[in-house]
């Protein structure tokens, strides 16, 4: 009797892993409702990616959105599009290198020219210009990671929070899975987005007495332009599979509907927080 159950038990176990990738397909989420409506929400590195679909997702909630990335061309683009899927999306765009000072500033004064006020911060830039060993990584490089991945976070944030209202402020930094197990090739990458923990936690006791939540999200592999090195070539992603229990990789509209939660009421009680999304990758007990 113990044998053929465990028989049994062993040959379920074996089904269950020889599921393909193919058939674990990720579900549409389902927008809430109008649950942004009457926010202004700032979204870097808004257009493309993680970033794009995070505008999207907060202007179907009725947040007024704030598109922004370096070039000119990219935010017309992605203001285009969001007002093609959506007409009445009250959605602008704004040029903003996110490590120049100037751009900053004028990012949030022209947000408060166009809306009035702000109430949501997520910033999503970051860069990653190496893929390889972190001890030949050069001073030059290393810079810039944690130029624009840590330091402009903070310094945007810091231009933004007197802006906040208060009792209803939220930021939201990008951080990433490799920040709690950084990736192969990706060390200086992995360890900026580490920082961005840490200045989670600092932010949000910092900002909580006004009444406004940081917080943080740390997706997975997600499959876009920016981890293509993860997941392009087929080998590399077979091995990428292999830690993730749900055997896919994520969307962007994924991680969005984690950060309009974190931005949103439903989220009223939850400050100083980095929930990961992932796909089941091993992060912390």
């Amino acid at each position: 009797m113990i044998t053929a159950r465990a028989q049994a038990l062993t040959t379920r176990l074996l089904q269950t892993r020889n599921l393909t990738t193919q058939s674990a397909a990720a579900p549409t989420p389902t927008p809430t409702p109008r649950r942004l409506e009457g926010r202004v929400a700032i979204v870097t590195a808004s257009t493309d990616g993680i970033g794009f679909a995070i505008a999207k997702r907060f202007g179907d909630e009725g947040a007024s959105v704030v598109v922004s990335s370096r070039r000119k061309e990219n935010v017309d683009r992605a203001v285009a599009e969001l007002k093609s899927s959506n007409s009445a999306m009250r959605v602008i765009g704004i040029v903003c290198h996110v490590a120049k000072a100037e751009d900053r500033k004028r990012l949030v004064q022209e947000t408060l020219k166009s809306y009035g006020n702000i109430d949501i911060l997520v910033s999503n830039a970051a860069v990653n210009p190496v893929f390889g060993s972190m001890l030949e990584t050069d001073e030059a490089a290393w810079d810039k990671i944690f130029e624009v991945n840590v330091k402009s976070a903070f310094l945007l944030t810091k231009e933004v929070a007197p802006h906040l209202k208060p009792n209803r402020g939220s930021v939201v930094f990008v951080s990433s899975i490799g920040g709690f197990a950084p990736f192969e090739a990706l060390g200086a990458y992995s360890v900026s987005k580490t920082a961005l923990f840490g200045l989670t936690k600092a932010l949000s006791r910092e900002l909580g007495p006004r009444g406004v939540r940081v917080n943080c999200i740390a997706p997975g592999i997600i499959k876009t332009r920016f981890s293509e090195a993860l997941w392009k070539n087929q080998q590399i992603a077979d091995r990428s599979l292999e830690t993730v229990p749900l055997g896919r990789f994520g969307t962007p509209e994924e991680c969005a509907s984690t950060v309009a939660f974190l931005a949103s009421d439903d989220a009223a009680y939850v400050t100083g927080e980095s929930i990961v999304a992932s796909g089941g990758m091993q992060s912390r007990l």
